[in-house]
C-alpha cells in the first residue's frame, strides 16, 4: 500500500499542465511541482497529474519541496521494482514444483507438494528468509550510501541526484565485474530521450505490478474479492502480515540484532 500511496504524487488531477519543454532524462535540482506535473502528463496523458492528498506539497523532514518530491519519486520507482519482482515471484512460488524446486535442489529440505505461494514462504527455513532480508538490506544501503554514489559521479536523489538510480560497485573494496542494474551494458548507447522513455515505461509497469500483487494477495485472503482471479488464486488460511507480528520471523531478527 505504501508503494501505491507513494505513487499518487506522480499522477495528475484537473490541473493546467505546463507546456512541454525539453529536459534531461535524469532531472537535477530544479525538479519541483511544475516539472512533476509535466512528467505525470507524460506518464499518463489521460489521467495526468493526480495528487488527492497533496503529497507533493508536504515538506518532508524540512528538506524543501524539491527534495521531498525526489524522495516520493524514488520511493515509487523502488516500490514498483519490488512489486514487479514480487508479481513474478508469486507466480514462481505458486508453481514451485516445476519452476523453483529444480533450482533449489540440494540447498534446503524439499518443500511439501501442493503449497500456495504464501505457504511456500512459510515453509522455507528461517535462515533462508534471513538471507533474503539481509540481501535486501545490503542493496538498500548501497542505494543510499553517498560513497557508492560519489564513485559513480552521482549525488543523493534528495540532493539533485537521479531518483531510482542504483549505484555500481565501484566504491566496494572488492569491485564486482558486473553492475547490479545493467550488468551487460544495454543502456550505454541510449540517448537521454530514450532513457527517459524507458523510465516512464518502468514507472507505469511498476504501478501495474503494485496493483497486480495486491490483487494476488487480496484474492488469496478474501476469495472473490478480485473477480478476475476467482478460482485462480487458492485461498491462504494464514496471515500475510505474520512476518511483522511479535511472534513472526522479524521478531527473531530483532532479537538477533539486540545480541550485538
Amino acid at each position: 500500500m505504501l508503494a501505491i500511496v507513494s505513487g499518487s504524487a506522480a499522477f495528475a488531477p484537473v490541473v493546467t499542465v505546463a507546456p512541454a519543454t525539453s529536459r534531461a532524462a535524469a532531472p537535477q535540482m530544479g525538479f519541483g511541482k511544475a516539472e512533476l506535473m509535466e512528467l505525470a502528463k507524460e506518464q499518463n496523458p489521460v489521467l495526468g497529474y493526480y495528487d488527492p492528498i497533496g503529497l507533493a506539497d508536504i515538506d518532508l523532514w524540512g528538506q524543501g519541496e524539491e527534495a521531498s518530491i525526489a524522495w516520493i519519486r524514488h520511493a515509487e520507482i523502488k516500490h514498483g521494482r519490488v512489486a514487479m519482482a514480487a508479481f513474478v515471484g508469486f507466480i514462481a512460488a505458486a508453481n514451485y514444483e516445476t519452476i523453483g524446486a529444480p533450482m533449489a535442489a540440494g540447498m534446503y529440505p524439499a518443500l511439501p507438494s501442493g503449497l500456495t505461494a504464501p505457504e511456500v514462504w512459510d515453509s522455507i527455513p528461517f535462515l533462508a528468509k534471513l538471507q533474503i532480508i539481509g540481501a535486501i538490506g545490503v542493496f538498500e544501503h548501497i542505494s543510499e550510501d553517498k560513497n557508492f554514489l560519489a564513485a559513480d559521479g552521482k549525488t543523493h536523489y534528495m540532493r539533485g541526484g537521479t531518483p531510482g538510480y542504483m549505484p555500481t560497485f565501484k566504491a566496494n573494496v572488492h569491485p564486482l565485474p558486473l553492475n547490479l542494474w545493467d550488468p551487460f551494458g544495454f543502456t550505454k548507447s541510449l540517448t537521454a530521450e530514450q532513457k527517459q522513455k524507458k523510465l516512464v515505461a518502468e514507472v507505469n509497469n511498476g504501478r501495474l505490478a503494485m496493483i497486480g500483487i495486491m490483487g494476488f494477495v487480496s484474492e488469496s485472503m478474501v476469495p472473490g474479492s478480485v473477480p478476475a482471479l476467482k478460482g485462480v488464486i487458492p485461498f491462504y488460511s494464514g496471515d500475510v502480515m505474520a512476518p511483522f507480528l511479535p511472534a513472526g520471523p522479524m521478531e527473531s531478527i530483532w532479537s538477533i540484532g539486540k545480541m550485538w
